[in-house]
């Protein structure tokens, strides 16, 4: 496999949205531990359409940087979406990704790195000693990482760090979208990849307001629940429908099994019978419905497995 000539050696990928005050500060920090790295590197935030004048204030530093990108959005499509534009654009081995509020702090870069050394393809940050309000912010943490742990069965002790280091052949597979940032680890693992978290230094707030709230709690949820769905049922999504299917039809025979016993009674009404009967169609057509959503499904992972296939043996000559 022949690598790309652009590739540099690490990758900083950092959505912002309205963080005018943070950003000049974030990127003297960053200068600041960079400086001691002595390989290759790039930092790219991604302005997720800020209203603030934050892409003013990083468009300057992009012109006097050479090795800072700035990408802008039109307009706030949400964190998911800016981190994987980041990762789109990256062109590092190894990519670090972090908040741009200030609150993860740049001197743990080179540890993670370090960690990552080991072998490991997934680093994720542990902010043991978070510095948050606690009702806000801590308890509902709290609960999500113990649902998308049970959910995803990736045993971390805070999969909400923005903090990670990856490789990029694990990026370069994981396709993001909602609430999925949140779920990076569990999208890695279903790759194939190795992932251990260390303790990271975390700080208050001191700048701008924060961007999270409780709404964001149930999008969330539904994407937990077709995470959930989705690393279950990759390999055959057949079982599930064909599952959903059967017990369409179940209920759908033991309707005809009522039906028939009601038929043998000869005072019940027709009309009921008629409504029974109609409840009967519609259990059937329900269940041949799941049936072909689940052949259909199961025709797309499988054409997707023989492209990738596909593309590891040409990958594989080059």
């Amino acid at each position: 496999m022949k690598k790309n000539s652009n590739s540099i050696a690490l990758s900083i990928v950092i959505p912002v949205y309205n963080e005018r005050e943070n950003v000049s500060r974030l990127y003297e920090k960053l200068k600041d531990v960079l400086s001691h790295f002595r390989n290759s590197y790039e930092i790219i935030v991604v302005d997720d359409g800020s209203q603030d004048g934050t892409f003013e204030i990083l468009k300057s530093i992009a012109q006097k940087d050479p090795c800072f990108r700035v990408i802008r959005l039109r307009r706030n499509f949400g964190q998911s979406a800016a981190m994987a534009v980041g990762f789109r654009m990256s062109r590092g081995e190894k990519i670090i990704t972090m908040d741009g509020d200030l609150q993860n702090d740049p001197e743990d870069i080179p540890l993670l790195l370090q960690k990552l050394e080991e072998g490991y393809d997934v680093v994720s940050g542990w902010r043991k000693n978070r510095k948050d309000k606690m009702l806000v912010r801590k308890i509902p943490s709290w609960i999500a990482n113990r649902l998308i742990c049970s959910v995803t069965d990736v045993r971390l002790h805070d999969t909400g760090c923005a903090l990670k280091a990856f490789r990029k052949e694990v990026v370069d597979r994981i396709r993001l979208y909602g609430e999925l940032h949140r779920f990076l680890p569990a999208l890695a693992r279903v790759e194939g990849a190795s992932i251990t978290e260390m303790v990271v230094r975390h700080h208050p707030r001191r700048f701008g307001r924060s961007k999270y709230n409780l709404t964001r709690t149930f999008k969330v949820l539904m994407d937990m629940t077709s995470l959930y769905l989705f690393l279950k049922h990759l390999r055959n999504p057949l079982r599930f429908f064909g599952s959903m299917a059967m017990g369409f039809f179940g209920i759908a025979m033991l309707l005809c099994v009522w039906i028939a016993y009601l038929a043998g009674i000869r005072h019940f009404p027709l009309l009921d019978l008629n409504v029974l009967v109609t409840l009967v169609f519609l259990f059937f057509v329900a269940g041949f419905q799941w049936m072909f959503i689940g052949i259909v499904a199961t025709l797309v992972v499988r054409t997707g497995n023989r492209e990738w296939g596909i593309l590891f043996q040409r990958m594989g000559h080059e």
